[in-house]
């Protein structure tokens, strides 16, 4: 037979142990979702999506050397905010779904490791990235943001109401396909650019171009063209980047390198007259 007081002790510790159950869903379901809030910045308007589709379409109007396949553009700010994102194809799935996280993956790169005197592309960073190379570890320390980049409704991808713009997906890409953006009148980098879809190279190509017909290209200095450029460098030999900072040869190297050794020459950095 319980005392009273034992009664009152068991039934506090049901009370108790049903509280417990009440906080962890209070059902057979033991996991209880939750729903993050993403935080929504209102983005520097350096690019607007029109303007960016155009470039896109201007810079793929010849071939980029690699497989010359629809592509993905992402542009942020200097805070690494997404402006726009545009693709080339008729739909959605015309170009590599997977390579529109990744062009967002070179904008921020390319964005968060140029300053206005001396700018960096994703293609400088592959030899650097490497064991015993002087970024060794880069490529880990920001990881993409899926709730991001992989947000929203996939019919909205490359639209104006693409569920990136206007957040940041973050993430660290160390291969062709992102160049820093730089102001026609001020000279300083105001966010940058990132293209996939195609070979590294081809995306590095393209990547110019489109900066180039958006005249944000003021590039003072850089790894290569004798320090003045961003370009893309090959100068790997036996697994070894003379300069630190060379890029592998891609698909069709006899098309591919002269095409982005020359882009320099073809499409030159600085604002347009």
């Amino acid at each position: 037979m319980l005392r009273p007081g034992s009664t009152l002790r068991a039934a506090r510790r049901g009370v108790a142990a049903c509280a417990l159950v009440a906080a962890i869903g209070c059902s057979d379901n033991i996991t209880s979702p939750t729903t993050r809030q993403i935080r929504t910045y209102k983005p520097n308007p350096i690019v607007s999506y029109a303007g960016l589709h155009e470039a896109l379409t201007t810079a793929l109007s010849s071939t980029n050397g690699g497989l010359d396949f629809p592509m993905w553009a992402t542009v942020v700010d200097r805070e690494g905010v997404v402006v726009a994102v545009t693709y080339s194809g008729s739909a959605v799935d015309d170009q590599w779904l997977g390579s529109r996280a990744i062009s967002a993956q070179k904008a921020n790169t390319a964005n968060a490791f140029s300053l206005d005197g001396f700018a960096l592309s994703t293609a400088n960073l592959f030899s650097a990235v490497q064991p015993g190379g002087s970024l060794f570890g880069l490529q880990e320390s920001n990881p993409v943001d899926p709730d991001v980049v992989y947000g929203g409704k996939q019919s909205d991808y490359g639209t104006v109401k693409d569920f990136m713009v206007g957040k940041k997906p973050g993430g660290v890409n160390v291969f062709g396909g992102g160049l820093a953006l730089y102001s026609a009148t001020t000279g300083k980098v105001i966010g940058a650019v990132g293209l996939s879809g195609d070979t590294s190279c081809a995306d590095h190509n393209i990547a110019w171009r489109v900066r180039h017909a958006l005249n944000l290209d003021n590039v003072s200095a850089g790894v290569a063209t004798g320090g003045t450029t961003d370009n893309i460098i090959f100068d790997i030999t036996g697994g070894v980047s003379t300069s630190g900072f060379g890029h592998p040869t891609c698909l069709n190297p006899g098309v591919e390198e002269p095409m982005g050794t020359n882009l320099p020459t073809a499409y030159p950095v600085g604002p347009t007259p």
